[in-house]
């Protein structure tokens, strides 16, 4: 009997589960870090890799990131903005990094890995995996090459960003993740709940990108402004966005060819180098002007994914406003400029 497609997608969604229930077990069993992050991360991609059959959560993995954009905005103070004008300095350098990106990248993907225009060009930009698949296939590119690429940097710097903040910068990988669930007022759980359904939905609905975090995000910082909340999500529930966010990334290695990995792959995990050192410079350069500690400058310009960054901002105690900052800022610029970019590759390709 011929499997439904609705049933099909519920055992793979199960296969997922287990795979990345196993992988938390084992990195908690063993006390590796961030076990939540990266043992469903590790778990499913190794599954991907051997062939087995994976699928992500769908909306229940976006709605997870709903939680981050509570916790930022839960972070946003009138602290924050009495410091906005000691963040200048290092956020007027986020134009030049993706300027860099972009005059580096494009012709790295091009000339040495063979990419055509605009894959070449939404491969460099270090924008969101989805908006950059979406707007990229748009413009003409490899919609495949784009996930892959993207997917390989996100899953790798989210490897490397922590063995570096611990060896490097002497960053802790266990500050609290908020209270418990147990022990959090009830009113403030319900309003939380409500900002993120609310922010998420509404977001969506007004055309807002990134609209799962960056609603919520909005949304909470309102009522953090106004002492409506004063706490962060609880800790499960951080766990639970970890958790998912984890094993969303490794699932889009599923059904990757070999001649994928030795070119896409490849191709990704080369970028990689470039944007670290890029990101190492300006990293530097926000220490060295005593524009940013060490740890929120590592964490500003490291071009991991908002999301991932966010929980590496929260496990590390850094200053999220000052790390989130940079972080929009580098998607505001890449997304607004996306549809500009796409409509000039558009006129200058050949009319056949």
């Amino acid at each position: 009997m011929r499997m439904s497609f609705s049933s099909r997608t519920v055992k793979m969604r199960a296969a997922t589960l287990a795979v990345s229930c196993a992988g938390t077990a084992v990195f908690y069993l063993f006390d590796l870090p961030l076990p939540f992050l990266f043992g469903p991360m590790i778990a499913c991609l190794l599954a991907a890799l051997s062939g087995m059959e994976l699928k992500g959560f769908g909306a229940i993995s976006v709605g997870a990131r709903s939680i981050l954009g509570v916790a930022i905005g839960a972070s946003i103070s009138p602290a924050l903005f009495a410091n906005a004008p000691a963040m200048a300095g290092s956020i007027a350098l986020v134009p030049i990094f993706i300027g860099l990106c972009g005059l580096i990248g494009v012709p790295f993907f091009q000339r040495v890995w063979g990419f055509d225009r605009p894959t070449a060009y939404y491969a460099a930009m270090p924008g969101g995996l989805q908006d950059m698949v979406i707007f990229g296939t748009e413009a003409g590119g490899n919609a495949r090459s784009l996930s892959l690429v993207h997917a390989t940097r996100i899953l790798f710097i989210v490897t490397i960003a922590p063995v570096l903040l611990v060896n490097v910068y002497g960053a802790g990988l266990s500050h609290p993740l908020g209270e418990p669930v147990m022990g959090f007022p009830l009113s403030e759980l319900l309003i939380m709940s409500l900002a993120a359904i609310v922010g998420w939905k509404g977001g969506e609905r007004i055309g807002l990108f990134g609209a799962s975090i960056l609603g919520p995000m909005i949304v909470t910082a309102i009522l953090s402004l106004t002492d409506v909340i004063h706490m962060r999500p609880p800790r499960e529930a951080i766990l639970a966005a970890q958790f998912l966010i984890g094993a969303g990334i490794g699932v889009h290695f599923v059904g990757m060819t070999l001649s994928e990995f030795r070119w896409i792959v490849s191709a990704g995990l080369s970028y990689v180098a470039v944007l670290a050192v890029l990101s190492a410079v300006f990293s530097w350069i926000v220490m060295h002007f005593g524009l940013g500690h060490p740890i929120e400058a590592f964490l500003a310009f490291a071009p991991g994914g908002q999301a991932e960054m966010t929980v590496l901002a929260i496990v590390t105690g850094s200053d999220l406003g000052f790390v989130i900052a940079h972080h929009l800022t580098r998607i505001v610029l890449v997304i607004t400029g996306a549809p500009l970019i796409a409509a000039i590759i558009q006129r200058a390709r050949p009319r056949g």
